[in-house]
């Protein structure tokens, strides 16, 4: 494949993908045709199942510029292949942005004369050479793909966002909207603003379904048995596959309709556009393009595309996208431009840099506040599948596969059953042309040996055990939307863990506040809402500093915001647009002590005041909050300009990360003893926010303020002292990271918190235990010439052997479960710890030494969402599987990219994790894998079994074969229905084991216990039916018919050309009584309970299948009822024989369970042994790493010490070296 013709689509993206051009060949279609029309269809099926040998086989190779037909390839794991046809539309201009300055409404107010808008409606008026522009493109998964003549290569218009324009020029050039012309141009390339969730027609649906490559092989089952008269259990399997693809079709229809029903609920309202600077029309929300800027109303509005605040404010409920119910407020964004400072800090407009002051569509705008005589009003940015609730529905209806060792082994499995069908397949060939049958019956018989070895039922049974799982889970509060996944919980071998409201409360309570006067700290006090502190810059700050509102008459808003507003006692007003107008005041929201907390020359009782004095008098205490910029987690802070009533000059306040705060303040406001007393209480587990303040300029004015830039009024402030929260563990938090602890699985905390804080909740929760040793990473950015580097110290000494040097003991490799992959059990007694800063540090200069710091990273603090992501990805390159737990609102990233993401939320199926616990504490993590381990388990004894049942099968018959005889149709209908559908369907219902143990499952099929216990079964199996084959043969009675006398009256003379009489025999009779046993003994044998599911005695509903037909079994054996005997095909044997029978059986049964429980006992052990000997490389990285450092003298690295990054020739490559600092 020639380079300059392959383009690369979304690079960087999830969805990357290259992308070729191939032109339709006609000669290639013709034949094509042939050979699909010679092979009866089989080549059309062939070329429908892979897209790549398609285009390859009707197409020719041609320059992406002028493909027919895009050939796509994704550059992830999976590497899937798509197709898509390329169309030609004929666009009245080739970019959707042209000449967008020049249409604007704004500028052309006055001019009606020639006003594209004044058009006959659906008319686009444009340059005549600009008229009827070919445009190229393609859809692929509900998204287009337009050619760009620039670039050289398809891009999707994603919106605004394509023009990368600055937070001023949203303001300048695109606040007035869009006329009727433009958007009407617009959408030409942008569609409706839709997102259409097609529901196919059931039709559509069936042909897909039939297409299967696995219903294709049934249809080729039934067709064959229907030529040999096997009509009664062809038609036994018609009616399962009838069945299974109905409920499929109900289960996708009933989804797809669901999705459809969720998404249409509120994709079409009428919304408010504005034409020009006073003109607003009633429209459609299907009509929005990106650039038309929309009046949000007051009363709300479910958001029917992404749009950014220009101007007001918006309280929000996000829970549709991140779980997090918790309103949020979202501001205008800010204007640089406007700035009294000039354009400092104008930055590129992203709706995820920007996302508070951006409305993404499907939340709900609960309540919006705007000034006198304003509207709130919003710029469209993105429409249909471009929003975030369309690309969340995108990842919904295309999901990417789960990558799944068991899934990779199964088809491996299922090449095996092919490999030792084709051998049984060339033997019974053999046999049927040295028997001289006839050429029909050779074929025939022949072919359903394959029919044989491959299990219809295959696929459902391998289902049984997650859907049972999934039903468990439901009933303790977890719920999925992805239940493929759960069989992957099992293999979890490290826990994220996000610290507050995952494993701590989610409320903090207030514990104290310590105050900062001229530069020192007074003692700490226990209250805010004392009388002497009411007019003081600190509690003014905690009453102002939040984005508090109110929801019906309750104040709503950020747990840590309300706990501190609460502290202070005020009382929060939001004032109407009327009383705005009347008292001529500007402000939105004001806050105010309660009369009670005045100060006593205020309430003084020498003047009989009326109540409205009193009113007049406690409203010059009363702060009007002018402007908010939010909470930021980048920022790590939030601020507010306010006005205290009565006073000219306005005040900014500021809260957040002690260390943010600290660096934005006047070095002599800051205490000396700051970071020790900060430190003192970080190491105590107290969530510690510090305050600040600033006095503005008086030539700021209230319209200035609304269009200034954050970073002017954070800056110089006022060092106001620190507010200290107490977050408590949740009660469960420390038991069941013990329980993880003992399991062998690894916690990580992931949190936006101060460090010290972190590590302080790690080790009152037990995530690092009271002897190992913390080691902080603290990475700095190259800075004046100098490289990158990191410096190593100890946070605190540990509670033992404080002055004894670091040690690390031994590692120990041990095989578990007979796991291929070795795990390790490694007493860890140091861990590191690091910021989001060291973090983003490290990727960026260390990625050596990026993989050996996350294999003892136990705490990240202050980390971003993005970095949250940046971690599990880090993670899982190192082979470890990973789960996420956390609260949903900022970790929907790190959920996603995870294994296996469990989101806390209320609501039932959050679309921001595969995993939704409606329990709000981490218990459901433990509960999560051991279901998994469970259905993993199920997984492996249903596979197992159905192996056994096909080679057990395909042996009788092929034993059959030799002498001319094959189980009759009764008898499979039997065995298929009666037996394994029962078994397999009964035998998956064990539940899971009520703990975690330290082993963990294997990951796969092809392990060494496993396939040493499927082939141990399958010989010994083997070996007693040839036995019980061989042993009837050479009998005294078996050559002479009337040696015996039973109920049967008539016993098989000899072998006639009559189907009836040809099964109607000794051996076929033997055959099924020992066949049908050793079904049920592997069954029995292969149902394991402990370590990871409960016994089997225990599932009654398998304990009862399998004693049924036991005791059926041996009723129609020893007690033959002529009826049973002549619809079973089956003859009378003597009794010595019946007993002999019995014995067989039992030597089966006693030799299978002690092969199998030895092989429970001693395999892993073996296997260990046999692997140390070998001195076998761990095939997970994390263990080959691990291996590595523990010879490393140099690792850990020493406290005090420094590692640099060192360039190497390449410049995107580092080396780093350590060096001690004396």
């Amino acid at each position: 494949m020639e380079k300059e013709d392959l383009k690369i689509v979304n690079r960087g993206l999830e969805d990357e993908m290259e992308l070729s051009g191939y032109r339709l060949c006609r000669w290639k279609l013709v034949l094509v045709g042939l050979g699909g029309l010679c092979t009866g269809g089989f080549l059309f099926l062939l070329l429908y199942w892979m897209p790549e040998w398609c285009v390859k086989a009707t197409c020719t190779r041609s320059a992406v510029r002028d493909a027919d037909v895009a050939l796509l390839q994704s550059t992830d794991e999976f590497k899937r292949w798509f197709r898509a046809k390329v169309r030609i539309m004929l666009a009245p201009g080739k970019d959707p942005y042209d000449n967008l300055a020049s249409q604007t409404v704004s500028h052309r107010a006055n001019d009606h004369a020639h006003n594209p808008s004044d058009s006959a409606p659906g008319k686009i008026t444009r340059n005549p050479e600009d008229q009827h522009v070919p445009k190229r493109y393609f859809t692929l998964h509900s998204t287009k793909y337009f050619w760009n003549e620039s670039i050289q290569n398809f891009e999707v218009l994603k919106g605004l966002e394509d023009l990368s324009m600055t937070c001023s020029s949203v303001h300048s050039k695109h606040s007035a909207g869009l006329n009727k012309n433009q958007q009407e141009y617009r959408r030409f390339f942008f569609g409706l603003n839709e997102i259409d969730v097609k529901v196919p027609s059931l039709f559509k649906l069936l042909i897909k379904e039939v297409l299967n490559p696995f219903y294709i092989f049934q249809l080729f089952s039934v067709i064959l048995w229907c030529t040999d008269a096997y009509y009664y259990y062809a038609m036994a399997i018609v009616i399962m596959s009838v069945i299974s693809i109905g409920t499929s079709l109900y289960t996708i229809k009933k989804q797809y309709v669901m999705l459809h029903d969720m998404v249409a609920a509120h994709s079409t309202v009428r919304v408010t556009v504005c034409r020009g600077e006073n003109e607003t029309e009633e429209a459609l929300s299907t009509d929005l393009v990106p650039g038309d800027v929309i009046v949000i109303p007051s009363n709300g509005i479910i958001m029917p595309c992404d749009a950014v605040l220009i101007c007001g404010t918006c309280i929000v409920n996000e829970s549709m996208l991140t779980g997090e119910s918790v309103p949020v407020t979202k501001t205008d964004l800010p204007n640089p431009q406007q700035d009294i400072k000039g354009e400092d800090g104008d930055a590129i407009y992203s709706t995820e840099e920007h996302k508070r002051h951006t409305l993404f569509c499907g939340t709900n705008i609960i309540q919006t506040r705007y000034y006198t005589g304003e509207m709130v009003k919003a710029v469209v940015v993105r429409t249909g599948f471009s929003t975030a609730k369309g690309q969340l529905i995108r990842s919904i209806l295309y999901p990417k596969p789960t990558d799944f060792k068991l899934y990779r082994d199964a088809y491996l499995f299922l090449l095996c059953l092919v490999a030792v069908a084709s051998i049984v397949f060339v033997y019974s060939l053999v046999m049927k042309i040295i028997n001289q049958e006839p050429v029909k019956e050779i074929i025939v018989k022949s072919l359903d040996i394959i029919t044989i070895t491959v299990p219809p039922a295959l696929p459902a049974a391998m289902t049984a055990g997650i859907v049972y799982a999934q039903r468990r889970l439901r009933k303790v509060g977890i719920f999925s939307i992805s239940p493929q996944r759960i069989n992957i919980c099992g293999q979890l071998n490290l826990v994220c863990f996000d610290k507050t409201g995952t494993l701590t409360e989610d409320g903090l309570d207030m514990w104290g506040i310590q105050r900062v006067e001229d530069g020192r700290f007074h003692h700490s006090e226990e209250k805010a809402d004392d009388k002497s502190l009411v007019t003081t810059k600190f509690v003014s700050c905690m009453a102002a500093c939040h984005s508090l509102t109110k929801i019906e008459g309750q104040l709503s808003g950020d747990p840590l915001d309300l706990k501190m507003f609460e502290a202070t006692g005020w009382i929060l007003v939001e004032a109407t647009e009327e009383e705005t107008a009347h008292h001529d005041r500007i402000e939105l929201t004001y806050v105010k002590p309660p009369n009670q907390l005045l100060p006593p020359s205020v309430t003084s009782p020498e003047q009989d005041m009326e109540l409205s004095e009193l009113y007049e008098l406690s409203a010059s205490y009363m702060i009007g909050i002018v402007r908010q910029f939010s909470f930021s987690s980048a920022l790590q802070r939030m601020s507010v300009v306010v006005r205290q009533i009565g006073e000219r000059r306005m005040d900014a306040y500021l809260k957040g990360a002690p260390e943010v705060v600290a660096s934005l303040c006047k070095k002599e406001t800051v205490p000396d003893d700051f970071a020790e007393v900060l430190e003192d209480y970080t190491k105590q587990g107290f969530r510690v926010i510090a305050l600040a303040h600033r006095r503005l300029e008086s030539k700021l004015t209230f319209h200035k303020v609304q269009s200034i830039n954050r970073d002017q009024i954070e800056k110089n402030m006022d060092f106001l002292g620190l507010i200290i929260m107490q977050n408590k563990l949740k009660t469960e938090t420390p038991g069941v990271l013990e329980d993880l602890r003992r399991a062998n699985i690894r916690t990580v905390m992931v949190t936006g918190d101060n460090m010290l804080t972190a590590i302080s909740v790690a080790r009152d929760c037990g995530m690092i235990q009271p002897q190992d040793r913390v080691i902080i990473a603290d990475a700095l950015p190259p800075k004046d010439g100098q490289a990158a580097k990191i410096d190593w110290h100890y946070a605190d000494q540990p509670s033992k052997q404080l002055n004894k040097p670091t040690k690390l003991e031994e590692m120990e490799i041990i095989m578990e479960d007979g796991h291929s992959v070795d795990e390790m059990r490694i007493q860890e007694q140091y861990h590191f710890a690091m910021s989001g800063k060291s973090f983003a540090v490290i990727i960026e200069h260390f990625q050596d030494l990026l993989q050996k710091l996350v294999l003892h990273g136990t705490v990240f603090a202050r980390m971003a969402p993005d970095q949250k992501t940046q971690l599990v990805e880090t993670l899982e390159s190192v082979d470890y599987f990973v789960g996420m737990c956390g609260d949903g609102a900022n970790d929907c990233g790190a959920l996603k990219r995870a294994h296996a993401g469990i989101s806390l939320s209320e609501l039932e199926a959050s679309v921001a994790s595969p995993f939704t616990s409606t329990t709000p504490n981490i218990t459901c993590v433990p509960n999560l894998i051991r279901e998994g381990r469970a259905a993993l388990i199920t997984s492996f004894c249903v596979f197992k079994f159905m192996a056994l049942y096909s080679i057990i099968q395909c042996l009788s018959v092929a034993l059959l074969y030799s002498i001319g005889s094959n189980l009759g149709d009764f008898q499979f209908l039997f065995i298929d229905i009666a037996i394994i559908l029962v078994i397999v369907f009964t035998m998956s219902l064990n539940s899971a084991w009520k703990e975690l143990v330290a082993q963990r499952p294997p990951s796969g099929l092809v392990s060494g216990p496993l396939l040493f216990s499927v082939l141990t079964q399958i010989i010994i199996c083997l070996g007693f039916q040839i036995m019980a084959f061989l042993l009837i043969q050479k009998l005294d009675w078996y050559s002479k018919p009337d040696f015996y006398n039973c109920f049967v009256p008539h016993h098989m003379d000899d072998f006639t050309n009559s189907t009836k009489e040809r099964i109607k025999n000794d051996v076929n009779t033997t055959v099924f009584f020992v066949s049908s046993f050793q079904y049920l003994i592997v069954a029995i044998v292969f149902s394991k309970g402990k370590p990871f599911r409960q016994p089997s005695y225990k599932n009654w509903p398998f304990v009862l299948s399998a004693l049924i037909l036991i005791g059926f079994l041996f009723f129609i054996m020893f007690f033959p009822v002529a009826e049973i005997d002549d619809f079973l095909e089956l003859v009378c044997v003597p009794l010595s024989w019946r007993v002999s029978m019995v014995l067989i059986l039992l030597g089966n049964t006693g030799m299978s369970v002690f092969i199998e429980g030895g092989i429970d006992q001693f395999g892993t052990k073996c296997l260990t042994w046999l692997c140390c000997r070998q001195k076998k490389v761990p095939k997970a990285r994390y263990m080959h790493l691990a291996q590595e450092l523990s010879v490393d003298p140099d690792w850990p690295p020493k406290p005090k010490s420094t590692t640099e990054a060192k360039p190497a020739p390449h410049p995107d490559d580092y080396s780093y070296q350590i060096e001690a600092i004396s």
